[in-house]
């Protein structure tokens, strides 16, 4: 079978994408740093490479792979909004390394994540791939990006395909950062009897779509050529209000607790809804829905983070 690269293969997607990929038979090599994903993540029998992607020394890592999906990325808008030099720098510098050594390894393809950031300024809702309209400095590191990965394209002939995550959730969502994605926080947060956090007044709305049905676009980009050079939003198509979360969780788990309201936090849009007609036309679309992905991204919480939380 094809042997495929992940960057950021420790982190929430990456590790998923990994377990994915070797349960359809792939050989997976993945890289990480270890900066904001965890080691715990990586799955057995992924080769595993601890190493930055701004470091040139991740060149000869690309040898021999048919495929990169490059994931790894500074991405908390928060954090990013604090620090735009490490923010270029891993976003930006991180994405042509990356891109130059599967130039140079002579890697078939490069699949890599973009994000619904870009569409921050966009007016049009749902929002189609062709309204970007970047304000933060995330999504402007994205987009940055992006022009790279498009001059590797039509001047060394590299195949890539880009790929707008909308709030992607599910089992080993990031729950240590400093501003945890809205899911787990909630969930964790609900279990252990405290007040979860709103930024703001609870009314941002977000289209969230569930992690097994991100991946089974993942194979797609990979077994599938009419995505060669394609940019593809992958949401669900629907939206949720921030407050409307918090009460599926709450229903879900039978806890109610009061949340906590905070300043809302700068650089985040008020709504994302993605209009996903171009990966439709390719015959996907997602299949999981809100209440199905929160309870299944319940029990994972409950078996392993409140284990280990026990444990420690």
């Amino acid at each position: 079978m094809p042997k495929i690269l992940i960057t950021g293969v420790a982190g929430f997607i990456g590790s998923n994408l990994a377990d994915c990929l070797l349960a359809r038979g792939y050989s997976v090599t993945g890289i990480d740093d270890l900066s904001q994903g965890v080691a715990e993540n990586v799955p057995d029998g992924v080769d595993f490479i601890q190493s930055d992607i701004v470091s040139p020394e991740i060149y000869r890592h690309f040898v021999g792979h048919d495929a990169v999906f490059h994931l790894a990325a500074k991405n908390c808008i928060s954090d990013c909004q604090r620090d735009p030099v490490a923010t270029s720098l891993a976003n930006v510098q991180g994405t042509v390394n990356v891109l130059e050594a599967a130039r140079r390894a002579s890697v078939g393809k490069v699949i890599y994540a973009e994000s619904s950031a870009l569409y921050e300024g966009a007016p049009q809702l749902p929002t189609p791939e062709s309204a970007e309209a970047p304000r933060s400095f995330y999504a402007l590191s994205k987009a940055a990006g992006r022009l790279f990965a498009e001059g590797y394209r039509h001047s060394f002939g590299l195949r890539t395909t880009a790929l707008r995550y909308f709030c992607v959730y599910g089992p080993r969502q990031d729950y240590r950062r400093s501003v945890p994605p809205l899911m787990s926080a909630f969930i964790i947060r609900l279990l252990r009897g405290e007040r979860p956090t709103i930024y703001g007044d609870g009314s941002k709305r977000r289209d969230f779509v569930y992690i097994d049905d991100i991946n089974r676009f993942h194979l797609q980009c990979l077994e599938d050529t009419r995505t060669d050079g394609g940019v593809y939003n992958l949401g669900s198509g629907v939206d949720y209000s921030v407050a409307e979360i918090l009460a599926v969780i709450s229903g879900q788990l039978g806890i109610k607790v009061d949340p906590l309201y905070c300043p809302d936090l700068p650089g985040e849009a008020i709504r994302t809804l993605a209009d996903i007609s171009a990966a439709r036309q390719l015959g996907w679309a997602p299949q999981v829905n809100l209440e199905q992905g929160l309870r299944q991204m319940i029990s994972y919480i409950r078996a392993n983070v409140q284990l280990q939380e026990a444990q420690a």
